[in-house]
């Protein structure tokens, strides 16, 4: 019996000790709504001050429309952060907007690019105090300030009208006539531009009438076009226009002074660091179209005048991202091939040398950014790789590439001075944030709560990889996210995402998807998605393993990397949609032509028949360059037929919801009416919606309210046939 009191009396004591202490219940995190994409905030440039006590960076944020019910506006704005207090960020612009700040030699004053009546113009910024002051006042624009080392001038680049190019005297002495062939028919060159003075009449002579219909066009009452590239990303435009650069003083009101003449599109512009001489990127015009013209080169012009020397370039070959060493002895450039699909290689060559010096840093990823160190051994870049955007150092003596960051991250914008580092990174737990370290990566520290503040009470889901060999012997990565509450055991509803390009990457260090896909993971689903053949990051060879096969292929690879995600026991096969933009509106459209295992399906923006393809987006030269030539030569037709998914409409019976930007002209409208209006007379399920004034990066930039109902449209359509 004692024995029994003494047992119960101790269990009483111990419940007794637990009941007098407070139970902590761990707070319960939020799903992730559709409207949290509105809390998303990004930074899309940073930079040090110099000396590196500072940082500017562009913040980009979604705010209310105060006049407008339920429509939200991008905004974009500087930002401070001194180092040595990251907490408190100090805002150096308002609501007028601010993009692409570059700071003053001596770090005390900021340039940036701030629109006024629809074109940029250069601002200054003094960080002792006072409003932004306009620098420039240019007709043509001005944007991608970049200061002298003297820190008394700026260069700029501005965009160029055809007939305005033909009419600057300082741009185009003497006034001539370009030497390449205008394209007009019938007409040459010469009398394509109208001698000053001719008085407009539509009853008049032939010069007067051509002066008539030449101001209808400047009018925008008639769209003449006779030029190759002549869509735009939401619109059509018989215009051509050329990229000059331009150097002006630092005072308001200085006239800016022409850098580059004629007829060329100058894309680029750094000082050497002495300031004598200026490297720019871009191509001369002579022979052909600048629209038949796909090279690009380097020059060199000196400060003080206008006189370019063509130092690299040559036929088929594309040279950009110059960066010069700081002490001038040194020049890293890319060289890839022109209208080709491939990875541009990193080359180091003497400032003046021939190309045969040049030097090659091997790493088979595309490059980005590419940077100098102070003490000219090393090189930093960013570079997509296996689902990551890692920064790498360039070790120029042995040539060794080391990553900096996490493999499973994604840097953006970077900067570096003193031996500190400063980046923008995305990872799983937030999509960007702002991050220090010494310049061997090490010592990482994140100094900005942009969107971690807010996500602390959201719930996550984490992407789990995966891989597995392909039947060519590549591998092929994908990704498993289960849904918000899992629960093992049970079994889910699941959507393949697949991604565009042909040549992105997704991977957790990608940005642009990371709310869809959590959002979809908190309504309940499983989310699967991989990098098939065709996509970046994994090397040249993955890049162009989709030539010729844009469809069998790659399908075979995603829809592989859903039966093995099914594998792992806890997806509902009974339950798949499968869902997609751009290119892989195309890929879903043709896996649901030849495959019958998903209950719904939806594309976005994508291409559906590649001759109608090669005619009606800006994104043509897809075709010639994955299909090797252009329909009207009998056996590629032969393989653009084959790769259509519009001729296999008859066997697409999954219910299909198929969306399009009404304005987007990178893939074009019309091959979604095609493939929409031929699944309405099979009388097959299908639904078509049109987003009025979108472009094809109404996902990812377009209107707010559009992005959202796209989203949600996709889930309400799924749902009806499947429940998460």
């Amino acid at each position: 019996m004692s024995k029994i009191f003494s047992c119960c009396h101790l269990l009483f004591l111990v419940v007794g000790i637990f009941s007098f202490e407070p139970i902590s219940a761990q707070p319960v995190k939020q799903k992730i709504k559709v409207t949290d994409m509105l809390n998303i905030r990004q930074v899309t440039q940073v930079a040090f001050q110099p000396g590196g006590a500072a940082a500017v960076y562009v913040l980009n944020s979604i705010e209310p429309d105060k006049e407008k019910k339920e429509e939200y506006n991008y905004l974009n704005r500087l930002a401070l952060v001194q180092l040595s207090q990251p907490g408190n960020p100090r805002m150096l612009t308002g609501k007028e907007g601010a993009s692409q700040p570059a700071w003053s030699p001596d770090g005390q004053q900021l340039a940036f690019v701030r629109a006024v009546d629809g074109k940029p113009q250069i601002f200054l910024l003094r960080l002792d105090g006072g409003e932004a002051v306009q620098l420039t006042q240019s007709r043509y624009g001005a944007a991608n300030p970049v200061w002298h080392p003297n820190g008394q001038q700026l260069l700029f680049t501005a965009q160029v009208p055809l007939l305005d190019l033909f009419a600057d005297e300082e741009l185009n002495p003497g006034k001539k006539a370009p030497l390449f062939p205008l394209e007009k028919p019938g007409v040459d060159n010469e009398s394509f531009f109208l001698p000053s003075g001719i008085k407009a009449d539509p009853d008049g002579d032939k010069a007067a009438v051509q002066a008539w219909l030449q101001n209808n066009q400047k009018d925008k009452k008639a769209k003449v076009i006779n030029h190759l590239n002549f869509q735009e990303e939401t619109g059509t435009s018989g215009d051509i226009s050329f990229s000059h650069l331009f150097i002006t003083s630092v005072t308001p009101g200085a006239k800016p002074r022409p850098i580059t003449t004629g007829f060329g599109r100058f894309t680029s512009g750094t000082f050497t660091p002495d300031g004598k001489q200026i490297l720019i990127t871009g191509n001369v015009y002579t022979n052909l179209h600048p629209d038949r013209v796909q090279e690009s080169s380097i020059f060199i012009a000196d400060t003080g005048n206008t006189q370019l020397r063509k130092w690299l370039g040559e036929p088929g070959s594309s040279y950009n991202g110059v960066r010069i060493s700081p002490s001038g002895k040194w020049v890293a450039f890319q060289k890839g091939k022109a209208a080709a699909v491939d990875i541009p290689e990193l080359y180091l060559i003497p400032m003046n040398g021939r190309i045969s010096e040049a030097s090659l840093l091997p790493f088979d990823r595309n490059k980005g950014s590419v940077t100098w160190s102070q003490d000219e051994k090393s090189l930093f870049f960013t570079a997509q790789s296996n689902g990551g955007i890692p920064l790498y150092r360039a070790d120029i003596a042995s040539k060794k590439i080391i990553p900096l960051t996490a493999p499973d991250a994604g840097v953006g914008s970077f900067d570096l001075a003193n031996n500190r580092l400063v980046f923008v990174q995305t990872n799983v737990s937030s999509p960007f944030e702002i991050v220090i370290a010494d310049t061997d990566g090490k010592n990482q520290q994140t100094i900005s709560t942009l969107n971690s503040s807010w996500l602390s009470n959201r719930e996550i889901s984490i992407p789990e990889k995966r891989s597995f060999v392909n039947e060519e012997g590549m591998t092929v990565e994908y990704w498993i996210m289960k849904p918000a509450g899992f629960v093992p055991g049970e079994k889910y509803a699941t959507i393949l995402n697949i991604h565009g390009g042909p040549s992105a990457m997704w991977g957790p260090g990608e940005n642009s998807m990371w709310h869809e896909f959590q959002y979809y993971c908190s309504r309940g689903y499983v989310v699967v998605y991989a990098n098939p053949r065709g996509s970046g990051g994994y090397g040249e060879n993955f890049l162009r393993a989709n030539m010729n096969n844009w469809g069998v292929g790659p399908a075979k690879d995603v829809l592989t990397a859903l039966e093995k995600a099914a594998g792992e026991g806890y997806i509902d096969t009974s339950r798949l949609a499968v869902t997609g933009g751009s290119y892989a509106g195309y890929l879903v459209a043709w896996i649901i032509a030849h495959d019958q295992r998903f209950k719904v399906a939806c594309s976005q923006r994508g291409v559906y028949e590649l001759t109608t393809f090669m005619g009606e987006g800006n994104a043509w030269r897809l075709v010639p360059n994955y299909f090797g030539g252009y329909p009207w030569q009998p056996e590629v037709k032969k393989v653009l037929d084959r790769e259509s998914p519009l001729n296999y409409v008859e066997n697409i019976r999954t219910p299909y919801i198929i969306f399009h930007g009404e304005n987007d002209l990178r893939t074009g409208v019309i091959q979604s009416e095609m493939i929409y209006r031929s699944l309405k007379i099979l009388g097959r399920p299908v639904e078509y919606v049109r987003h009025p004034g979108a472009s094809h990066e109404i996902t990812r930039s377009g209107n707010n309210r559009q992005r959202m109902d796209q989203m949600l449209r996709t889930l309400e359509f799924f749902e009806r046939y499947i429940k998460p």
